[in-house]
């Protein structure tokens, strides 16, 4: 036994060796290392004080730590720089309060959105978030990541949720941000650096977010046709009064998997059931006036669409897969998706109304000269192209996050501010921070 997994041992904690490791969680925590050599062990603490107290070991052992919930997103992001140990919090997973009233809920990080979901269910309610995993997604995790989905067409963005959190610092004290209720800003700016920090400022131990109504009636509208009409439909249902929860513009090949196609759109409507029907009629005209007719799907045909959507684009095969995370001016979603169909056997979705969006090469196609032209293209379009998941070796010879901003500088003060030792997911994050 080493000396670190010895005196985590001795915490009392539930801390395997690397070699004890199951397979699949190995295999899921070498995508975040590359070729570095792995991390001497995973420790799950079961309580907050728990996990505090591994930190605190962490940062008097100088131990650099990768923090995961149950590692389905381990393989996004840049690669880790020489880990020691890895924390994950999916055995934190207990829902600590949900004031149905005020329409909040308060959870330990480790919860999975599907188990939040299902108890939120039973009291008429939801959080709005459709990511890649639902299944195996924490809550912490989805921060972590900032993966929101369709829905962010009708409810924000993760941070557009998320009311309060409290995390373990790099030296293993705990700090809070905001609160229970909705209307509290309190630690507002902490709550948004958290969002989308890739465990690279703390690790998340609870967290609040508002929740909302489940909706009386669900339907979808699916059209399909060129991309200059899909274009032009999609911007004029942009500015038009209709409010759908989800719209967005889909590639040929994507909606070939979904059994359509052409290039799509697709628009989700939710609400009671008068206002999703007089919607549902109002967009098929909307479609009549660009000479396209559109599929309505209900009940459970609907449901599925959107999961299929995001499990074609997020599926893991044996075969070499690149999947990457872009966003474009909304009026160049349409050119986008036709240089991936001309030029790559990929596919990808973009929220019509945010221009972000997710595209996946695979085979051939996902090698970098394929992934620097997309990106280029987006560039041009006054976006970005950020690779999540990919083959190791294009990894190492592209740059994952594409950033060339000018905010490098204060990010890197951040991370200096919240972690000096640099411990948390060190390399992981832009410009290696």
């Amino acid at each position: 036994m080493s000396d670190l997994t010895s005196t985590l041992t001795a915490l009392g904690t539930d801390v395997t060796p690397w070699d004890a490791v199951a397979p699949e969680q190995k295999a899921s925590i070498q995508a975040a290392l590359g070729p570095q050599p792995p991390p001497q062990a995973l420790v799950c603490p079961t309580t907050q004080t728990q996990l505090a107290e591994v930190m605190a070991c962490a940062y008097q052992n100088r131990w650099r730590v990768l923090p995961c919930g149950s590692g389905s997103k381990l393989d996004w992001g840049g690669l880790a720089e020489g880990l020691d140990l890895v924390v994950s919090t999916r055995r934190l997973n207990r829902i600590i309060d949900h004031a149905v009233g005020d329409l909040t809920v308060t959870a330990e990080a480790g919860l999975t959105l599907a188990d939040l979901q299902q108890a939120l269910t039973a009291a008429n309610q939801m959080l709005p978030l459709d990511p890649a995993y639902p299944q195996q997604a924490t809550l912490g995790g989805l921060i972590a990541t900032g993966d929101a989905g369709s829905l962010r067409q009708r409810y924000g963005g993760i941070r557009d949720m998320l009311i309060g959190l409290s995390l373990v610092r790099y030296d293993g004290q705990i700090a809070k941000a905001g609160g229970r209720v909705v209307k509290n800003v309190a630690g507002y700016d902490l709550m948004k650096l958290m969002t989308g920090s890739y465990g690279t400022l703390g690790l998340l131990s609870q967290v609040t977010f508002r929740t909302y109504p489940l909706q009386e009636a669900s339907q979808t509208v699916v059209f399909s046709g060129s991309a200059t009409a899909i274009g032009q439909l999609s911007q004029t249902l942009r500015l038009s009064a209709l409010t759908p929860v989800a719209l967005d513009v889909l590639s040929p090949a994507l909606m070939a998997a979904l059994g359509q196609q052409a290039f799509g759109l697709a628009a989700r409507f939710q609400s009671i059931s008068a206002g999703v029907e007089e919607q549902v009629q109002r967009l098929l005209a909307l479609g009549q006036a660009q000479n396209l007719s559109g599929q309505v799907l209900t009940g459970e045909a609907d449901a599925q669409f959107w999961q299929q959507s995001g499990a074609q684009v997020f599926a893991q095969d044996q075969s070499p897969v690149v999947i990457a995370k872009v966003g474009i001016l909304p009026e160049a979603a349409i050119s986008l998706l036709e240089q991936l169909q001309n030029e790559t056997t990929g596919m990808g979705r973009i929220h019509a109304s945010s221009g972000v969006g997710q595209i996946r090469l695979e085979g051939a196609a996902a090698g970098p000269q394929q992934v620097l032209k997309l990106r280029s293209h987006c560039e041009t379009a006054a976006g970005y192209l950020t690779v999540l998941s990919a083959p190791l070796a294009l990894k190492q010879t592209v740059e994952v996050w594409g950033y060339s901003g000018n905010a490098l500088d204060l990010m890197r003060r951040l991370k200096q501010q919240f972690d000096p030792e640099r411990l948390l997911s060190p390399g992981r994050f832009v410009g290696g921070i």
